[in-house]
């Protein structure tokens, strides 16, 4: 069996002791004679998947009973219209941030239900930064103010929560969920897409408080995507084998010692790989320091023509996935919980090599 250094954006890498008990437990799970995703929904063993990969977050994040938690479908970006379709009217209005491209798929979203105003807009500076405290001006009345934590394409994080004073915050947190603490009494809403940090592809998580739930009135929403359909119950089939994997997830996670373990593992694999960006000028840093991410690491070289030939090397090193987004090129090292502080040390010494080899 070969293992690569991967460094994906997502779908990404996933824990090996996780991969290694999913395929002990694929044909017989737990005694069943069948495999989990074989199994009914309502059934006794997929009953309590479900039930321990809740009460695990309910450990991890310190929630309270104020909150619903949702394994759905549709990823990230159904949520970028479920959430205005639920909590936005013709007549109210939502800020939105926008930082990145994913954010402006989701104002396109939201402008469909009701009114968008937004506070911070990076595009004319290629969304190299998140905003300052001192630049956002909320709306009077807002309904909630939506905000990407992390910006996958770009390699720019909210070092920390926007103050809304008291404005319900909405958040995607796909690409950087279970990476650090939150601050839950902020938020009115937080949605992941599982493929970064918190399983494979397939089950999207949303987290809503109750009082936030309660402000979401419309009778005129489809059943599917009325979050109150959900709240407290399996509604329909869900992707079973998915969030058989997100528990196994957790569980590492809480083994492993929890979020203050894995905040302080990606501080030092993000400061040893920004350390050899910021050597000398053979390698750029495309975000503004001071809004660099700790889960997407992106930089440039002096070419594309080097940057290919990096590439190229680089998988002859077994460094994988290293290949900026499409809309910006580049590089881009992906380091989420489950990226080893190995990998991030093999594509350092990578990194140095062949800067020695090409100065």
């Amino acid at each position: 069996m070969k293992r690569v250094h991967n460094f994906s954006a997502g779908p990404a890498a996933l824990p090996l002791e996780v991969l290694k008990t999913v395929q002990e437990e694929l044909l017989d799970y737990h005694g069943d004679g069948v495999s989990i995703m074989e199994q009914s929904h309502r059934g006794r063993s997929y009953t309590q998947v479900d039930h321990e990969a809740k009460e695990r977050l309910i450990r991890l994040l310190g929630l309270g009973n104020d909150f619903k938690i949702m394994f759905l479908q549709g990823g990230a970006s159904s949520q970028f219209m479920q959430v205005p379709f639920n909590f936005l009217k013709e007549d109210e209005t939502a800020d939105y941030i926008n930082t990145g491209i994913w954010s402006k798929k989701a104002i396109k979203e939201a402008r469909l239900f009701g009114k968008v105003h937004v506070p911070f807009s990076g595009e004319e500076e290629e969304f190299s930064r998140v905003p300052a405290q001192d630049e956002l001006t909320f709306s009077e009345r807002a309904r909630y103010v939506h905000f990407t934590s992390n910006n996958t394409i770009y390699g720019t994080q909210f070092p920390e929560e926007p103050e809304t004073n008291g404005i319900p915050l909405v958040c995607d947190a796909s690409s950087d969920f279970l990476s650090r603490k939150i601050d839950l009494p902020k938020y009115g809403l937080i949605y992941a897409g599982a493929q970064k940090n918190l399983g494979p592809s397939g089950v999207t998580l949303v987290l809503v408080r109750d009082s936030f739930l309660k402000t979401a009135d419309k009778s005129d929403i489809p059943t599917i995507l009325n979050y109150h359909t959900h709240a407290g119950r399996i509604f329909n089939t869900p992707p079973t084998f998915a969030v058989y994997m997100v528990n196994l997830v957790l569980k590492w996670v809480e083994e492993k010692g929890g979020i203050p373990y894995f905040e302080q593992l990606n501080d030092q694999k993000s400061d040893l790989l920004y350390s050899a960006i910021d050597a000398d000028d053979f390698y750029q840093g495309t975000p503004q320091k001071e809004s660099r991410s700790k889960m997407n690491v992106t930089f440039r070289l002096r070419s594309e023509e080097m940057e290919e030939q990096f590439l190229s090397e680089a998988e002859k090193h077994d460094l994988v996935a290293l290949k900026g987004h499409r809309t910006v090129g580049g590089i881009r090292a992906s380091i989420y919980n489950a990226c080893t502080l190995e990998s991030v040390e093999a594509l350092v010494d990578f990194m140095k090599y062949f800067r020695s080899k090409n100065s």
